[in-house]
């Protein structure tokens, strides 16, 4: 029997540990993926602690696989891909197809969206099974730890720009330069916006500036974020990558007029803005999700362009506890990364 290593939890907000499992076999439109490296998201907190309704134990976790094709399942090698082409599986782990948002193509907010770790197993071990519709191809610029990152920090920040109503030339603030936000300003930046990073401590001001942004702002200085932001003529686009909602809240009287707040930074506490903030100057708030496997790939075609990488940190799939627990205290700088060699 041909077995394989996996890192799950037992129970809510358990331990991880390794175990042993048989390999499985893809079914119909399905792949069996090599995993060579797997991003640790904060919102793999989500499943592990049983926050997420129908989430089930045992749980392999991870939405920020990258890999090859090991196997394919029936009618696979139909949708153009072959064993051992290079891929990444992220939080867009599929849809159904049918519901009115598929049905609209707009298949990232699926009623019944499959996200790895949540509808099957995920890239917390060394192989496993995917749908088709899941699979983004890596360029091959990109190494997998490169890579898995993209397919949900990258994305969510990549596309949350390129979405927005921001325009080159327009100054765009990020919130928060960690797991996020170090990605959203390099995006930014390459974009061609005038890019201000805004963190606590006046410390990262200079990796702020390595990253590409033109203006730091510090949130725990005697200036106001608005007041700071109004001072460098308003943002039209705040991407808000931190999820505290104080914080994010904090941004909104900076914006200019028609200015947009893009929130991606997820938290469960409600925001602190009042009507009057959004209708004077004709604000908008938009929460932004994911993006499907064709914007992964978008996200990684543009990453390989411009030289954006994600800062990781790789450890080995036997560690995988130690890596998630450092994840959930804010010490990662900025991907913990689980490599499976």
């Amino acid at each position: 029997m041909d077995t394989y290593r996996a890192a799950q939890v037992d129970t809510a907000n358990g331990p991880f540990s390794i175990v042993e499992r048989e390999v499985p076999r893809p079914g119909p439109g399905h792949v069996r993926l090599a995993v060579e490296a797997c991003g640790i998201c904060h919102s793999d907190h989500f499943f592990v602690s049983g926050g997420m309704p129908g989430v089930r134990f045992p749980l392999v976790p991870g939405h920020e696989v990258a890999g090859r094709v090991e196997e394919l399942g029936e009618g696979a090698g139909s949708h153009g891909w072959n064993v051992g082409d290079r891929v990444t599986v992220g939080w867009f782990g599929g849809s159904c197809g049918h519901c009115t948002p598929c049905r609209q193509g707009d298949f990232v907010v699926c009623d019944t969206l499959k996200v790895p770790g949540w509808a099957y197993d995920g890239g917390f071990a060394q192989t496993m099974i995917a749908p088709v519709d899941a699979l983004a191809r890596i360029p091959d610029a990109l190494t997998a730890v490169d890579a898995g990152p993209m397919a949900c920090a990258g994305v969510t920040t990549y596309n949350g720009l390129r979405r927005s109503s921001a325009r080159p030339g327009d100054l765009v603030a990020v919130l928060g330069i960690g797991g996020l936000g170090h990605l959203g300003v390099q995006y930014a930046a390459a974009m061609g916006f005038e890019t201000v990073a805004i963190a606590r401590g006046a410390g990262k001001a200079e990796f702020a500036e390595r990253l590409g942004a033109h203006h730091y702002v510090d949130s725990t200085g005697a200036v106001p974020v608005a007041e700071a932001l109004q001072s460098l003529g308003g943002a039209k686009v705040v991407l808000a990558t931190a999820g505290n909602s104080d914080a994010i809240a904090a941004t909104v009287d900076g914006m200019t007029h028609r200015g947009e707040l893009v929130v991606i930074g997820a938290t469960p506490e409600p925001l602190g803005i009042s009507p009057f903030q959004l209708i004077l100057r004709g604000r908008t708030v938009r929460g932004h999700p994911s993006g499907t496997a064709q914007d992964v790939q978008d996200t990684m075609a543009f990453s390989a362009l411009h030289g954006i990488r994600p800062v990781a940190e790789t450890v080995p799939l036997s560690e995988a506890d130690t890596a998630y627990q450092k994840m959930l205290a804010g010490a990662a700088r900025f991907r913990m990364v689980l490599t499976t060699a």
